[in-house]
């Protein structure tokens, strides 16, 4: 069997099998989700061969930390994901093209190759899509767990703040997204009746 699809196999049965519940977000569609997009803007940034492959890899253990705990789970993800692939002999050099790119998820997104660059605008590639309040309200009901309180004012506020600091790094994202985001967080403005400058403790 080839070996991406024995990793695929078993990172899915680890998140079909860990996650908590309550993760409406991070879900195993939200990964199958990334490994799609990561593979969309890569063929459009002319990424193909042994490089797509290491970037579908990242992808796919982008999220996997969550199977032990949400606080830095970039890093548990790069732990679990690098005891694997020693087993598939990787080389080390592979290894760490591939935790670097797991880590360029991590908020605020830093990275700093073009193939982080691809795996950090694919798992957030959503926030310019038509898909993007469907799966807002995903979020919504995770983010609800860890603060019960949570009203849908205060989420729509948050959005607002994160989008506003959030940029796309590729340029096929840059293109094909950034407008449609800009968009959503103008309907945002208006479903939270807030002006549209800086909200209340944002850095302009």
């Amino acid at each position: 069997m080839h070996i991406y699809q024995e990793l695929y196999d078993d990172v899915f049965h680890m998140l079909r099998a860990q996650l908590p519940g309550y993760l409406t977000y991070h879900t195993p569609e939200h990964t199958a989700h990334v490994i799609e997009k990561a593979e969309l803007i890569a063929h459009h940034e002319n990424v193909n061969g042994r490089h797509l492959y290491l970037i579908k890899v990242a992808a796919l253990f982008h999220d996997i930390g969550f199977i032990r705990q949400a606080k830095n789970h970039e890093e548990i993800g790069c732990e679990i994901c690098s005891l694997k692939l020693v087993r598939y002999d990787f080389p080390t050099e592979e290894i760490q093209d591939i935790c670097d790119m797991i880590m360029a998820t991590k908020i605020p997104q830093q990275p700093k190759t073009l193939f982080e660059k691809i795996v950090a605008d694919a798992d957030l590639e959503y926030l310019g899509t038509d898909q993007f309040h469907t799966i807002s309200q995903n979020l919504y009901h995770e983010f609800r767990h860890y603060d019960p309180h949570l009203t849908k004012q205060r989420f729509n506020e948050l959005q607002i703040n994160f989008m506003r600091r959030h940029h796309y790094h590729t340029d096929f994202c840059k293109q094909h997204r950034e407008a449609r985001k800009q968009e959503h967080i103008n309907e945002l403005l208006e479903m939270t009746k807030l002006p549209p400058g800086p909200l209340k403790g944002e850095n302009k």
